[in-house]
């Protein structure tokens, strides 16, 4: 038998877009049915299995509550190219990089932590994150037979460039 995907092993379509609650609920139904404290009395070999079968149901959980992950791994499973393999990101987004990591080097420099400034910024940046998986999800969307290589190709750099703005983010959100 194969092992089971992140999608099979809740129950879900394996597609970007998911319903969070409805992760969450399969997940949970999912979890008391295998949870290793069911199998206490039983052989040794069947705790051992609820315990790796909770494991990986945990990891199922994780990638896919998350959409960077989630798109990561869907990525993965529709072998489109790896962060080593594509490492551009959108040429437009470039530019808006420069901009704002030199915004945020002045910001640590001149706004405590918690200033209104930064807390601006951070809310610019979590908006601007939220639009790429947004760019995401309308690709995976949009990926038919005929353009499903352009279609990873772009879903690979945004997700390059999501992943620079979530440094953006931590280095914002440093002391």
């Amino acid at each position: 038998m194969s092992e089971l995907d992140h999608f099979q092993r809740l129950g879900l379509p394996r597609r970007f877009a998911l319903d969070l609650r409805e992760v969450e609920r399969q997940y949970l139904a999912r979890s008391r049915a295998i949870h290793p404290d069911f199998h206490q009395l039983g052989a040794t070999s069947e705790q051992q299995a609820s315990l790796d079968a909770t494991a990986r149901l945990n990891e199922a959980y994780a990638a896919l509550r998350d959409p960077f992950k989630r798109a990561e791994y869907l990525l993965q499973l529709e072998r489109g190219p790896t962060a080593s393999e594509q490492k551009e990101m959108p040429p437009e987004f470039l530019e808006e990089v420069l901009e704002l990591r030199m915004a945020i080097e002045e910001l640590r420099e001149v706004e405590p932590p918690d200033s209104l400034p930064r807390r601006e910024m951070e809310n610019r940046l979590e908006h601007r994150r939220a639009m790429m998986l947004q760019e995401v999800e309308n690709d995976f969307a949009a990926m038919t037979p005929s353009n499903r290589k352009e279609a990873l190709i772009s879903i690979r750099r945004r997700l390059n460039a999501i992943k620079y703005m979530q440094g953006l983010l931590r280095d914002l959100r440093a002391q």
